[in-house]
């Protein structure tokens, strides 16, 4: 029986993303299939350097894709919780690097949040 690989998206451009897909590239059974940026220029610089197919320059299109099995959100810290319930929303599960909230509040309030919005 053939192993499957887990699809990747990746949501943000930077170094932390940058060496998380450094990383995803040597392991057999993951592939990076797609990445988004606030700028396209940046997500197809992204692309071309780790071999990505496919580069979005807006977080909706990543988040929409449905050839994605998990999204690692890689964006500055005050956009995990953005991004991350962006992407959950759409039905994407979610690796979010380092907090995903700014504080107990937030963190309280996402807890609710992603069981009454999952997308269907």
């Amino acid at each position: 029986m053939g192993q499957q690989s887990v699809r990747w998206g990746i949501l943000a451009t930077g170094g932390i993303a940058a060496a998380f897909a450094a990383d995803l590239v040597d392991l057999p059974d993951a592939e990076i299939v797609a990445v988004a940026s606030r700028r396209q220029e940046s997500a197809e610089a992204f692309a071309e350097r780790f071999g990505v197919t496919r580069a979005y320059g807006d977080w909706e299109s990543l988040a929409a894709d449905p050839d994605i099995d998990v999204v690692y959100v890689a964006t500055p810290h005050a956009a995990h919780r953005a991004a991350a319930g962006l992407c959950l929303t759409a039905g994407r599960n979610v690796l979010c690097e380092k907090a995903f909230t700014l504080n107990a509040r937030e963190a309280g309030s996402w807890w609710r949040w992603p069981r009454s919005t999952t997308a269907s």
